[in-house]
Formats: C-alpha cells, sequence, structure tokens
C-alpha cells in the first residue's frame, strides 16, 4: 500500500540523515516529501561544510499531519535549531502525536519534539551532546543505535542510519500507535 510521509527540514540539516530515510522510503515505494517552512531549496550541511540543496515538496502553510502516515525529523545542528522555535513547525509535530501516526528523529532532531511537548516519559536516545535536554525534559534517554517508544523512533548518528531506517520502516508498517500519548 502506498503511503506518503513527511520529512520535516530546514537549511542546516545533516545531509545523510535527510537522504538516507528519503531513499529508504522512497524504496518501500512510498512518497517522502520535504516540507519546509520555507519554499525553492533547502541547504544541507555534510559533516563540516555545506551540502547539496534539495528541493521543498511543500510548505508548512501547506500541509497538515493528516496529509502524510508519519513524520521524519532529521538532525544537523542548525536545522534542528530553527525548526524548535517555529509554531508551526511545532504545531505540525504536535498533531502526528495527536493522531498516534509514528514520528521518526535522529540525531539533534529530537531537540524539536522537546519544544514540541512530546518526550516526557518517553524512551529515547540522540547524539550525547543533547542527552542532558531530554532528560531534562523527562524523557528516559538511552545510549542505542535505535530506541523505539510506542511509534517513536529515535537514533543517535549517521552510523546509526541502518537501525533507524530499519526501524522506522517497521514502525510505519504498524501505522497508528493508539496508546502514543503527547
Amino acid at each position: 500500500m502506498s503511503k506518503k510521509i513527511a520529512i520535516l527540514a530546514t537549511d542546516g540539516f545533516e545531509e545523510s540523515e535527510l537522504k538516507s530515510p528519503k531513499e529508504h522510503l522512497e524504496q518501500q515505494g512510498w512518497t517522502a516529501h520535504i516540507v519546509s517552512p520555507k519554499p525553492g531549496t533547502i541547504k544541507a550541511w555534510a559533516e563540516k561544510d555545506w551540502g547539496q540543496e534539495y528541493e521543498v515538496d511543500k510548505t508548512l502553510d501547506s500541509v497538515s499531519a493528516s496529509d502524510y502516515e508519519a513524520l521524519v525529523l532529521p538532525g544537523g545542528v542548525i536545522n534542528p535549531d530553527q525548526l524548535r522555535t517555529n509554531e508551526k513547525a511545532l504545531s505540525f509535530v504536535q498533531d502526528f502525536f495527536t493522531q498516534h501516526k509514528p514520528v521518526a528523529a535522529i540525531c539533534h532532531g529530537p531537540q524539536i519534539l522537546i519544544n514540541a511537548d512530546a518526550v516526557k516519559g518517553r524512551k529515547m536516545t540522540s547524539v550525547n551532546s543533547i542527552s542532558a535536554d531530554l532528560k531534562n525534559a523527562g524523557a528516559v534517554w538511552e545510549d542505542n543505535e535505535v530506541v523505539v517508544d510506542n511509534g517513536l523512533v529515535t537514533s543517535r548518528t549517521p552510523e546509526d542510519l541502518p537501525a533507524f531506517n530499519a526501524k522506522m520502516v517497521e514502525e510505519i508498517k504498524e501505522g497508528k500507535h493508539e496508546d502514543q500519548n503527547l
């Protein structure tokens, strides 16, 4: 069955953390839209310098969580820092939890979930540098390549992408997780 997944990102996302999940989702025969606050293109960060530009498929103004089966939040340092202060982005993220849909976040991506008030009591992982932020927001942080908590998939770094991608697809195939709380 064909599915549509939103990948929420803006300038400064870690390139591999958008490109690899997007390709993996498309290999399932699914559609993966890059959703961003701004139209046109967004520029990747590729480890130590700016990377490629990626075409934005939809702007936050033109979509809602009900348009998609799941949400992916790539990391990078700049990208989540911008999105976590964007009210439309936070509302979009919160709606996935309200609708009990899978959400996958990697590296610094979970920072957005802190501001969306979606981490309290959840088992999660992330890049180590934001582990204290997640713990302070009430998450139960674990240092594992991938952690799944009732439809929420989190991973640490680009090295964890194979495990992240596999679990993300598994959770999307399972669909809604009715006891998912925000």
